[in-house]
């Protein structure tokens, strides 16, 4: 075989190699997707309520600060700000005298839920990962972030 039809050869292997990695790191991601929506079902919300009260928790507690952080539409925030008060998971008061500046906190059965999905979370992740070792889980560290790096950089 030539040197070129080799490098040909090694080309296409390589874009079939990556192609089934990129496949496989799609099919863990909806397993894992499935998996943290499952575990939101259990207390009465979605993924996405689940993160909004994750960003609550952190601090973010004005429509304008929780939308920029979540990189979230105004309408798409309203609507989830909307069933977690209607859910009881946060309240909201007003911080100026016509009342159109909203502060949202965590009520306690919101502080509850998240406490109970992290903890879940965090078992779910130990579950995963108990049969790998140290080294092979700062190694595919590494491995996702060069990917993540890399996947910025051609787009």
């Amino acid at each position: 075989m030539s040197i070129i039809a080799r490098e040909r050869n090694n080309r296409y292997r390589m874009g079939v190699d990556m192609k089934e990695i990129l496949d496989a790191l799609e099919i863990a991601e909806k397993q894992y997707r499935a998996e943290l929506v499952k575990m939101a079902k259990k207390v009465n919300l979605t993924v996405a309520e689940w993160t909004l009260l994750a960003v609550l928790a952190d601090g973010f507690d004005t429509q304008d600060q929780l939308s920029t952080e979540m990189h979230l539409d105004n309408s798409t925030l309203s609507r989830q700000l909307k069933s977690l008060l209607k859910k009881e998971m946060v309240a909201s008061e007003a911080t100026n005298h016509d009342n159109r500046q909203l502060r949202y906190m965590l009520t306690d059965a919101g502080k509850t839920a998240l406490d109970e999905l992290d903890n879940q979370k965090m078992a779910f992740n130990t579950r995963v990962f108990s049969v790998w070792s140290d080294e092979e889980k700062r190694m595919i560290e590494i491995l996702l972030n060069r990917l993540e790096k890399s996947l910025t950089k051609s787009a």
